[in-house]
């Protein structure tokens, strides 16, 4: 059975920085795509950034509000998927999910629809 586990959830200052880590078991993080997702408190959830898999070249797409400041990458070895977050303000908390689509002929889209796979989440806080 797939399993997504994300960890790396703090609270951290306005201005801060923190990375995301999303364990994979079980499928092959390198070879679908895969996203970050965030729902703050009593809102829907978006998209925040997405990889495509290897075999399309690792592409990626960023919502527009963390570009620049959001990387999304992959350790294929370890099969991990991390969400590096900078220049952190209170307006990204909320809780963060990983996401993975099935099969690697996908493109890197920020619609949870897409995916089939989901973790359980992990907070980010970010105080002013």
């Amino acid at each position: 059975q797939v399993q997504l586990q994300e960890s790396g959830g703090d609270t951290v200052q306005d201005g801060g920085s923190l990375r995301l880590s999303c364990a994979v078991s079980e499928y092959s993080a390198s070879m679908t795509c895969m996203a970050w997702f965030r729902q703050p408190l009593g809102k829907g959830r978006e998209g925040v950034a997405a990889i495509s898999s290897m075999l399309t070249h690792n592409k990626t797409k960023y919502h527009d509000s963390v570009k620049g400041r959001f990387t999304i990458s992959r350790n294929n070895a370890a099969n991990i998927l991390y969400l590096q977050m900078s220049s952190l303000t209170p307006e990204d908390t909320a809780a963060y999910y990983c996401a993975a689509d099935r099969g690697p002929w996908c493109n890197p889209n920020l619609d949870a629809n897409d995916y089939v796979f989901w973790g359980q989440g992990t907070q980010v806080t970010v105080s002013s």
